[in-house]
């Protein structure tokens, strides 16, 4: 060990201990403000629906704890523990080319990672959702899902990982600089791709019907200026009875997109408002402004990777005693998490700060009222917690709370 090592482990150490206090706190605000509704929303959802809200919260955190604690074992086993060098050993002894043993080392431990957290998603799908009347998954479609997305990251995540590694090996000092270029590349092709060859793999989507609905969407997509390459309705139900709605793609991929469940819970001027809220999202330039965002974080990581890449320090104080490309690569993306997460909260306060902005771009359009109307529902339909504990939401949520949401548009009346 060295003083990296000591320095990664307190890091570690400190994220760990500071979420579960955040979720003692968590679980402690909501439990103690279970039983009485909230002033502004008493009128329109019963004590039985807070209560399902506050329990489907806590299950939820329980859960989250527990998560938190295992998956920082293999993590420590990986790293400290010797776990990255013995595979990397084994890759390199198996194949003669560096690049192949670099990919195969790199998806090796990922796919380790993601059949650690399996049992967590399936308890997540079959028994908590389940337990609230919110899973329509069934163990069939589970599966399906299981493989094509493994496909899928095999199938786009394995040309990137070679040309990065390729770069990293042959383009000289400034490899990092071609690297981002070719991930921004990727970035943009997924975007763009997305909402036609990739999400139906997943789902149904099929064209909002002509009736009063459509003709509001479309008089207010005109009011706003905002054109796309068509309204849909996407076939949530199959999966979950949870309501969502959101913009895909970009140019003259643009889609919105409708849950149907969200279809069957609200009316048609709630739906109106729900969509000038998205569309206030794109009016404000928050998607662009999101992906300058991403792609200034990935630009610095790929700085810092192109300068640990050549610093045995780094491998050392990771339990790896080889360097080589791909490593380098694989530690970052390990430990990038634990040195990253206390940003997190600058990160929930700015989406927060772009959905006030929607928020006040839909009272515009909308009004008010209807948007409220809307998003009771959703807190409702969506056993969304009222009461959440104010620090723990600083830190987690990207979308205000329920209270402080609702108060903000009720000020615009």
């Amino acid at each position: 060990m060295n003083l990296f090592s000591h320095i990664f482990l307190l890091t570690l150490a400190s994220g760990v201990v500071t979420q579960l206090w955040l979720l003692q706190r968590q679980q402690r605000h909501v439990a103690a403000h279970q039983y009485l509704v909230p002033n502004a929303f008493q009128a329109r959802i019963s004590l039985a629906e807070h209560q399902k809200a506050a329990a489907y919260t806590l299950a939820k955190s329980n859960l989250y704890r527990i998560e938190l604690v295992v998956q920082v074992i293999p993590l420590l086993l990986l790293t400290m523990g010797g776990w990255v060098q013995t595979i990397n050993s084994f890759w390199d002894s198996l194949l003669v080319n560096p690049l192949a043993a670099g990919i195969a080392l790199i998806i090796s431990v990922f796919a380790l990672l993601a059949g650690i957290d399996l049992p967590f998603s399936l308890w997540r799908t079959f028994v908590l959702e389940e337990r609230f009347g919110f899973n329509r998954t069934s163990p069939l479609q589970f599966v399906k899902d299981l493989v094509l997305h493994s496909l899928l990251m095999l199938l786009l995540g394995t040309p990137l990982l070679l040309a990065i590694l390729w770069l990293m090996q042959e383009a000289g000092a400034f490899w990092w600089l071609a690297a981002w270029l070719v991930w921004i590349g990727f970035t943009l092709a997924i975007t763009w791709i997305y909402p036609t060859l990739i999400a139906p793999l997943f789902n149904r989507f099929t064209p909002l019907p002509d009736g009063e609905l459509k003709q509001l969407v479309q008089q207010l997509l005109k009011r706003c200026g905002f054109t796309s390459n068509g309204i849909f309705v996407m076939d949530g139900s199959r999966r979950s009875g949870h309501g969502n709605a959101y913009f895909t793609g970009f140019g003259q991929q643009k889609r919105i997109v409708f849950f149907d469940t969200l279809i069957e819970n609200l009316e048609h001027a709630e739906m109106e408002a729900v969509l000038a809220h998205e569309l206030g999202h794109f009016k404000h330039r928050h998607i662009v402004k999101q992906l300058a965002l991403t792609a200034l974080t990935a630009l610095l990581g790929m700085a810092l990777l192109g300068w640990l890449s050549g610093e045995l320090w780094f491998y050392r104080g990771l339990g790896v005693h080889d360097h080589s490309n791909a490593l380098a690569l694989l530690l970052l993306l390990l430990v990038a998490p634990v040195f990253t997460q206390f940003l997190h909260p600058l990160v929930a306060l700015l989406s927060r700060r772009y959905e006030f902005e929607a928020d006040d771009y839909a009272c515009q359009q909308t009004g008010a009222k209807p948007l409220i109307s809307a998003l009771v529902k959703l807190y409702r339909e969506n056993a969304s917690t009222l009461t959440p504990d104010p620090l723990y939401s600083a830190f987690h949520d990207s979308h205000p709370p329920a209270p402080v949401r609702v108060a903000h548009l009720a000020g615009k009346y």
